[in-house]
């Protein structure tokens, strides 16, 4: 493992700001940084970025942070977040966050609020400190990536807010849009601990994110040693099945006893290699990493990284307990 970077307490803090991640208004997420920065003497700089700049804005900065000694700081949802730790991790840069997302996992993983005045106490407060970080090819991802069902719900999901606002209800209601009209079965050649399996399924879904796969039942929650970190991730499959059957499972996920069903396969792995049938050559698959919807070409090489991404926690006492 690389060394801990550390961070100058002189050194300007870069805010890559989306204000359009999330529900909240953006021009008060701004002041509320400003006031921070000045209440405490630190320094910082905000940059708006438009989703177009994000990725080159983000590789700046996080160049520029590490040979400085400060950090990148994502405001925005898991989305953003995604583009500003691909940054970080490839400059070995600290990554900072202040969630603004509708469901911020990796956020709530991590002990940091989703109130904006406290998230800022927290990352001012805290220190680098390695997280475990996981890739499709070339696309990192921190909470999960899928094929399948999970990508059209998400597009079905973007269009719903898009319409009717960013809220945890119009994310639910699209979801049960997508289910009542998921028909498309998925042919996949899974590649695991030197054997090669064919499989159908509705979704084949890679959790990297311990509390998203406790809250829906899928591993266990409370670990005894307080680790979220395995060194590996979690994939789930869904066998295909008709819609009523997949809203019982949509319930048992609400419920948090998903990991019960008959009708899901879960396992944990390291690598692991994702082909379509050999007839379909290598035409492009839709992939999800992290509320981001993408064409990639096969074969998928899913893996934890071997090199984890340092993210500005919150001091140990004062890290929220994710609800």
């Amino acid at each position: 493992m690389p060394d801990t970077p550390s961070i100058d307490p002189a050194a300007t803090l870069h805010f890559i700001v989306n204000s359009h991640s999330g529900s909240q208004d953006g021009d008060g997420t701004r002041a509320s940084i400003e006031a921070a920065l000045e209440r405490t003497g630190r320094r910082g700089e905000l940059h708006d970025c438009t989703p177009a700049d994000l990725h080159r804005i983000t590789t700046e900065l996080a160049q520029r942070a590490r040979e400085t000694g400060s950090a990148i700081i994502a405001v925005g949802g898991d989305g953003t977040i995604n583009t500003v730790a691909q940054a970080a991790h490839a400059a070995g840069c600290p990554l900072g966050v202040i969630p603004r997302g509708t469901f911020n996992y990796f956020a709530r993983t991590h002990g940091i609020a989703t109130e904006v005045d406290h998230a800022l106490a927290q990352l001012l407060a805290g220190r680098p400190e390695p997280v475990q970080v996981a890739a499709v090819n070339e696309h990192l991802f921190l909470v999960n990536a899928s094929l399948g069902l999970y990508p059209d719900l998400l597009e079905d999901r973007e269009r719903w807010k898009n319409r009717f606002g960013r809220s945890q209800w119009v994310a639910i209601w699209a979801a049960f849009a997508t289910l009542f009209r998921a028909q498309r079965r998925l042919r996949l050649r899974i590649g695991l601990n030197g054997a090669e399996r064919e499989v159908r399924t509705l979704t084949l879904f890679i959790g990297n994110n311990r509390l998203q796969l406790e809250q829906v039942g899928v591993v266990e929650d409370h670990r005894p040693d307080g680790v979220r970190d395995t060194g590996r991730v979690t994939a789930v499959m869904l066998k295909p099945i008709g819609t009523l059957a997949l809203l019982g499972l949509m319930l048992r996920g609400a419920l948090g006893t998903l990991g019960e069903a008959d009708d899901i396969e879960r396992f944990e792995f390291q690598r692991m290699v994702v082909k379509p049938p050999a007839f379909m050559g290598r035409r492009r698959m839709k992939l999800a990493f992290d509320g981001e919807v993408v064409r990639v070409r096969p074969p998928l090489d899913i893996r934890v990284l071997p090199t984890p991404l340092f993210l500005l926690k919150p001091p140990p006492d004062d890290r929220e307990e994710p609800a």
